[in-house]
């Protein structure tokens, strides 16, 4: 993308400089810094289609948690087959959270804590990774 003087100093006068500088190396604001806690679920009876699905069901019912501003629930990809990818879980959720205080809010959250209770004896093995983006 090709910035002509005249944007520059049209950006500049209107205290733009910083929208052209981003724009004109294609490069996007920053975003804010999110918690984003990925978790890993491990049936005990993973060809159980009927426990994925109340596992799943459990884990939409989250949603309703308002700290929350991103869920997403999955299942493993059929991929290429690397030895660096793992696919051994059966199901795995994404969430996104504004602060680490959003994220203890929905650790302590009754809604989380009746999803332990309702499907916590679905699954044998889970895997928790928490990252702070940047």
């Amino acid at each position: 993308m090709t910035v002509k003087r005249r944007d520059v100093v049209k950006a500049v006068t209107l205290g733009g400089a910083v929208a052209i500088s981003g724009a004109a190396s294609g490069a996007a604001r920053p975003e804010a810094a999110k918690i984003v806690h990925h978790v890993f679920f491990w049936l005990k009876t993973p060809d159980s289609i009927a426990d994925r699905d109340q596992l799943i069901a459990g884990l939409r019912a989250l949603a309703r948690i308002p700290v929350i501003r991103r869920l997403q629930i999955g299942v493993p990809a059929s991929t290429e087959q690397r030895d660096v990818v793992d696919a051994s879980f059966d199901v795995s959720e994404l969430m996104v959270f504004d602060s680490v205080a959003d994220q203890k809010i929905y650790q302590d959250h009754p809604v989380h804590h009746d999803f332990i209770a309702k499907c916590g004896h679905l699954w044998r093995k889970v895997v928790v990774y928490d990252m702070l983006t940047v």
